[in-house]
């Protein structure tokens, strides 16, 4: 008896997800779950900083936490935010490329993502 309640909860959950998930998409949201709201910037595209001077150092940031265009416009901006920092975010493979004009400590590129709201794993 208590197997044939737990798969009801079940099969009543998913359905509920799965109306979900549908009423999203007929209403035009593009990515669900998403802190924007289901409306990444995916089509805008973002402009790309240059750097005054020539790259002295790149480093390859792995970063937690992105799940869609939106976040990757919040770690891009955030760190094209910091001085003599020019980044690509890759959605897929959880990272960012970042060239620096100057010395740029791995705090500085830290403490730019975490205000932005994700994690890093590592910077190499």
């Amino acid at each position: 008896m208590t197997d044939v309640i737990i798969l009801m909860i079940l099969i009543i959950l998913i359905g509920a997800a799965v109306s979900y998930i549908v009423k999203e998409k007929k209403n035009g949201t593009r990515c669900i779950g998403c802190p924007a709201g289901g409306n990444c910037p995916s089509s805008r595209k973002i402009p790309k900083k240059k750097l005054s001077g020539p790259v002295v150092e790149r480093r390859t940031i792995h970063i937690s936490g992105m799940e869609c265009q939106h976040c990757v416009s919040s770690v891009m901006e955030a760190l094209n935010a910091v001085d003599g920092v020019t980044a690509r975010v890759n959605l897929s493979k959880g990272n960012a490329k970042v060239s620096c004009d100057r010395v740029v400590s791995e705090d500085e590129l830290r403490c730019a993502i975490e205000r932005a709201g994700f994690q890093v794993i590592s910077i190499s």
